[in-house]
Formats: C-alpha cells, structure tokens, sequence
C-alpha cells in the first residue's frame, strides 16, 4: 500500500512497482486514509511519505505508528525528500524491526528498491546510507565534555582558569589525590597520552575551550 499526497509521484510509484515483483492494493493521500486501508486489508509493506497533510510535519511516522498498533505485521517503508536524522532516529527506536527509511532518490534504482521492500515487509531494518553517513559524521563531531562526569567538569573548569591541582582542590573541597584521579581521568577521556612535546594539562583546556 502507497501513501504520499503527490499524486504524481505516488501514481508513479504504483506503476513501476508491479515491474519489480509487488502488487499495489491500496493508494491513499494523507496517513488518515492509509491507516484505514491497512487495517480493512494488511498489506506486506506499506510505503508512506514522511511529510503529508495536514501539518507536513511528521505525520508519515504517525501513521506507521498506527498502523503497527494495529497491524504488527506489516513492513513499513519511510520516504523522505530529505535526510531527516531526527526522524530515522525516532523510527529506529520506537519500532521493533520491520521498518525503513530511504530518500526518495533511491526509488529510480529499482532493483536495490525492491530488494530494500522485501527486506522490511520480512522484519529486517533498512536505513538509507546517506543517513548512515550523516549519523557517523555527527558521531564524530559530538561535544567532547560529554564524556566527563560532573565532577570532572567542574576540575576541568578550574583547571581552564590556570588553577593547580592544590587550589583546584581547594575550590571544591577535595583531597588534592581525588583531584589528581579526576585529572587522569580526563587525559584519558580526551584521549591524551603522556607525550614529552606536549603539555596534556593545556590541551585538555584547550579541549574544553573549544567545546
């Protein structure tokens, strides 16, 4: 079953879809209609447009979150016009298996389509690799102080305005040895080795600067 309220693009969809294998058994123009039509008659898999009326928000993830509650059975396949990490993210996350995100670019390549289909309407999960690789680049950039714990926050923050590990442990009230183990474990969240070109105190500041 298709639902996207571009006629043009769904009324494509349904054409070519039965050239690779799939019957269309329903078509629908907004996630209301399509959550009626899957549940009168559960498809296999339901392609569903993320953006649609009446807000073009998110109600494409709404009606897959329907349709599951009635249908659980039944593969659900996203599409986006754009890669929307938060939206994937929320698919992954509140749906057990049986579920995919693609951008609608890769509709024209019809055989990794197809294939893409038969592995939601089986359970599996299928995230388009665009996404993937906006994920791990995001990954990549993540804060790093969100590794510290609070405590080793607040020592670091003293440490940035030129503090000893003395006057750093008089500031919050600890033994000068915790705040020394606190230290360590920042060099080692920072991933910053003992290097005799290089003074790790300075560079875990310059770290919490940056962030």
């Amino acid at each position: 079953m298709l639902a996207d309220d571009g006629v043009l693009f769904r009324e494509g969809l349904a054409r070519i879809l039965p050239d690779i294998g799939f019957e269309v058994t329903g078509q629908a123009g907004d996630g209301a209609a399509l959550v009626e039509l899957a549940r009168a008659d559960p498809p296999d898999v339901c392609v569903i447009d993320l953006r649609m009326p009446p807000g073009f928000a998110a109600e494409g993830l709404e009606a897959a979150a329907a349709i599951r509650s009635v249908a659980p059975h039944v593969g659900l396949m996203l599409l986006s016009q754009y890669v929307e990490a938060h939206h994937a993210l929320r698919l992954m996350e509140e749906f057990d298996g049986g579920v995919g995100y693609l951008l609608k670019d890769r509709v024209s390549e019809l055989n990794s389509f197809a294939a893409d289909l038969r592995a939601v309407a089986a359970g599996r999960t299928v995230i388009d690799p665009e996404l993937v690789e906006r994920l791990f680049a995001r990954r990549r950039e993540r804060d790093p102080l969100e590794s510290l714990t609070e405590r080793e926050r607040a020592v670091l923050a003293l440490m940035a305005q030129g503090l000893t590990n003395a006057a750093v442990a008089g500031e919050l009230h600890l033994a000068v040895k915790t705040v020394e183990a606190h230290v360590r474990s920042i060099f080692t969240k920072f991933d910053l080795a003992p290097d005799d070109r290089e003074h790790r105190r300075v560079l875990a500041v310059l770290t919490f600067l940056r962030a």
